[in-house]
């Protein structure tokens, strides 16, 4: 009997070895993909809620960023939802296996501003620009898909943050419509003119953090 519970007692030691070494042995690749990748290295600043979404092939890969060129703009398309409520939409598609669906940030009705996928890894937001570029989603109270200034202020700020992380240019900063076609971010592809208007101010927030 001493003897059967000393040989349990090994193989459970046995066990949980093996579980700890798996465990170390994926966090090292983790590590090992991401060390050299862009965005590997930045944090988000203070006012950036950092809620990451768990790993798993929905909506957080894990898959690292060839490089950041640029930062594409997008909105929910669901009038009224919470960026906490987006936030948790892409984390049930773990479970849902709905879509493919995600964005490194979400920005809220009330300007508050979500991360979701580190700043090192792809997101699920924009097709074929995925592996280069930054995604924001950005909340909408209707069905015109126009920003509150609360949430223009906040995407303005994170966007000007992102700009200097990266060395992009205003210019660099596009719609998800500049992408693919789609109407999104829709009030801001109905209304070209109100884009332009955030490049600009986007410019002037550029010029006041580095002047000439």
């Amino acid at each position: 009997m001493a003897a059967r519970k000393k040989r349990s007692r090994v193989w459970l030691e046995r066990a949980v070895i093996a579980v700890l070494v798996l465990c170390i042995g994926a966090e090292l690749v983790y590590w090992f993909r991401h060390r050299a990748v862009p965005g590997a290295d930045v944090s988000a600043p203070e006012w950036v809620e950092q809620d990451i979404l768990p790993l798993n092939p929905y909506s957080r890969p894990g898959t690292p960023l060839e490089t950041i060129d640029g930062v594409v703009v997008h909105y929910v398309g669901n009038p009224g939802t919470s960026a906490a409520a987006n936030r948790s939409f892409f984390a049930n598609l773990a479970v849902t296996h709905e879509t493919y669906a995600s964005a490194h940030f979400v920005v809220g009705l009330e300007g508050e501003v979500i991360q979701c996928v580190p700043l090192s890894e792809v997101a699920y937001c924009s097709s074929q620009a995925n592996d280069h570029t930054v995604s924001i989603e950005v909340c909408h109270a209707d069905e015109t898909g126009e920003f509150s200034a609360e949430t223009m202020a906040s995407l303005l700020r994170l966007t000007a943050w992102l700009c200097e992380e990266f060395d992009l240019a205003p210019a660099d900063v596009i719609r998800h419509y500049d992408v693919t076609g789609k109407i999104c971010p829709k009030y801001y592809v109905d209304h070209p003119e109100a884009w332009e208007d955030f490049r600009s101010a986007l410019r002037a927030a550029r010029t006041q953090e580095n002047p000439s």
